[in-house]
């Protein structure tokens, strides 16, 4: 099961949200959540998108 993280560099922009084609991220006071991490498929696609860097799947 991967482990997917949002550091403190998130801005916000809610790429993740919009990329993610298992809809694991969530908005949660205007930062992105990874709610739905089980459903992962470690595509990176967030990894990939982010602008700041913020998200390590592993």
């Amino acid at each position: 099961m991967p482990t997917v993280t949002v550091s403190d560099a998130c801005n916000g922009d809610a790429v993740c949200v919009d990329i993610c084609p298992m809809n694991v991220f969530d908005m949660v006071d205007g930062l992105s959540s990874p709610e739905r991490a089980d459903d992962c498929i470690m595509c990176m696609a967030c990894v990939n998108a982010c602008p700041t860097q913020a998200i390590t799947v592993e």
